[in-house]
């Protein structure tokens, strides 16, 4: 079984992509992750956004990721381009 690793999504980020990365370990929704991180801000006096300023320090980007990575690279732009016309 590969361990999984913790590291903030360069895709699904709104601020520095520690809630993004979070849902993506956990295989959950990144809006519940959000929604939790905003309501313990709340709740704890800015305490839940220092704690989130110090995550997105400690964690990691996702070093493997490339923007176009998918099994059949059906999503890069640069596949398939026509070339330019000859008139």
């Amino acid at each position: 079984m590969e361990k999984k690793k913790l590291y903030r999504s360069k895709t699904d980020k709104k601020f520095a992509g520690v809630c993004g990365g979070v849902a993506e370990y956990l295989d959950i929704d990144s809006t519940l992750i959000r929604l939790a991180v905003v309501l313990i801000s709340l709740f704890s006096v800015g305490t839940g956004l220092l704690i989130y300023i110090i995550v997105a320090i400690v964690i990691p980007e996702n070093p493997g990721y490339t923007p176009y990575q998918d099994v059949n690279n059906q999503n890069n732009p640069y596949n398939n381009q026509q070339p330019p016309y000859n008139n």
